[in-house]
């Protein structure tokens, strides 16, 4: 039997900011309904403050060497796992209002899932977002590579190749070009 391993490579920091956009968040919400009108009160000065401090507090997302894991949650926790060969697309998103707080969100799609559950997971608030997912893509990239028995080389490298490739393509059609004979009719 084979022996894996799954080391942690990366674990994300949350910016604290996603407490006071939590908070005034869904205290939007309850303010466009007329029941939640009657809770907003209670939200503001004591729930949802507490609410979204211990919320705050139980997020987690770790990057490891075949998936990432995000765990959130109160009452209700949850945990996704997914793994990165499954991953097909992170897209970066970010609002005014994200941006007022200077948070944005990952959207992770994975391969398999159907229309309805497009955008498989969601991470808000990540410190440095744009860094953490250049190394999710980064770790896809080497853990497919490494599949198929061939070595991860940044893009860079992989750049330089490919113009290598083409103008050897470019040399051996103008040598064919040189060396062909026009067919002459009989």
């Amino acid at each position: 039997m084979e022996a894996t391993s799954n080391f942690v490579l990366l674990k994300a920091a949350f910016n604290p900011l996603i407490r006071s956009y939590l908070l005034l968040y869904i205290a939007f919400f309850l303010m466009i309904s007329i029941i939640g009108i009657i809770l907003l009160p209670f939200w503001l000065l004591g729930v949802g403050q507490w609410w979204s401090r211990h919320y705050f507090d139980l997020l987690e997302c770790e990057l490891s060497e075949r998936s990432l894991r995000f765990k959130k949650g109160i009452i209700v926790q949850t945990e996704k796992t997914i793994p990165l060969e499954n991953i097909q697309d992170v897209t970066f998103v970010e609002g005014p209002l994200l941006k007022y707080f200077n948070l944005c969100i990952l959207k992770f799609e994975t391969a398999g899932q159907s229309k309805g559950q497009a955008n498989d997971m969601q991470l808000i608030g990540i410190m440095d977002a744009q860094t953490f997912r250049n190394r999710i893509i980064e770790q896809r990239q080497k853990l497919i590579a490494s599949r198929y028995g061939q070595t991860y080389a940044p893009n860079d490298t992989n750049q330089t190749l490919l113009t290598e490739i083409r103008d050897s393509l470019r040399s051996i059609e103008r040598l064919l070009a040189q060396n062909s004979d026009p067919i002459k009719p009989v």
